[in-house]
């Protein structure tokens, strides 16, 4: 679909005619929050989740949300069915609004709203066969990496770090510790178990985190949230990623070290056969 319908401030418009002002603090600061949704087979998956972790971003940098959670879900809808892909990614952003530029936030302004959607695109049944390459990065962002932040220059550098190194990721770390990837959560595995960093501020929760946690109960898995050393990530039997479009992925090599047996191992195949079955239920 060449040029499919947005979303923008009340109107459906072709995304060709979609326009801002320029004095939008979307895009003079980088003032908003965004959220994506993935959606199988025209079914928005952990819907629930996703709109409760926008809410939250919302609330963290005080802009008013501009709709009810029924509402959100009837926007979204709306532009789901409007695009003739059944598979889809969801995006969603809201602005503080357009005022005269300052830094603070300016009284009585109206939030921007944006939703348009696209096919999602999946790692081939190749690249899951195979595994993927990272590269290490020492985590660089702001302190509240929680929030689902449209300001993402940090993590826009750390991806053109990886793209420049043919990785698929950088696997970030802070003062030793394991963070998270550019647009990932990242996952180690030592002993059949699956570990993951806590959630603070220092990292986005994923809203497949919990799903994860989810997966593991339902299938016997020991899942803990720890601290997790830059020596404990080269050394465990394996290392995920997680994120809307990437689902589970096996990460086969950071830096060119080979981890575990550098190929895609047990944990993922059984994890990422609980996610399908997750998708399909």
């Amino acid at each position: 679909m060449d040029d499919p319908l947005v979303y923008l401030n009340g109107q459906l418009t072709p995304l060709s005619e979609a326009r801002i002002p320029v004095l939008d603090r979307g895009f003079i600061f980088g003032d908003g929050i965004y959220e994506v949704i993935p959606v199988y087979k025209r079914k928005m998956f952990r819907a629930e989740q996703h709109l409760a972790r926008l809410f939250r971003s919302l609330d963290a940098i005080s802009i008013a949300n501009p709709h009810t959670k029924p509402e959100w879900l009837a926007l979204i809808q709306t532009i789901m069915d409007a695009h003739p892909a059944d598979d889809q990614m969801v995006y969603l952003q809201i602005t503080r609004g357009v005022a005269k530029r300052a830094h603070a936030f300016p009284a009585n302004v109206t939030p921007t709203v944006f939703i348009m959607t696209n096919p999602i695109v999946l790692p081939s049944d190749a690249v899951r066969a195979k595994g993927v390459a990272c590269v290490s990065l020492e985590d660089k962002r702001w302190l509240h990496c929680e929030i689902k932040s449209s300001s993402l220059l940090g993590n826009v550098l750390a991806a053109q770090y990886a793209a420049e190194h043919d990785a698929t990721e950088s696997i970030q770390f802070r003062d030793g510790f394991l963070t998270e990837a550019s647009s990932s959560n990242v996952w180690i595995v030592k002993g059949g178990k699956l570990m993951g960093p806590p959630k603070t501020n220092l990292i986005l929760e994923g809203i497949r985190y919990a799903l994860l946690q989810e997966l593991c109960a339902a299938n016997g898995i020991v899942f803990e949230a720890r601290n997790i050393t830059r020596a404990e990530v080269f050394a465990a039997d394996e290392v995920l990623l997680s994120s809307a479009t990437k689902e589970v992925l096996p990460v086969v090599s950071i830096d060119g070290q080979p981890i575990g047996a550098g190929v895609p191992g047990p944990m993922y195949k059984k994890l990422y056969a609980a996610y399908q079955a997750a998708k399909a239920a």
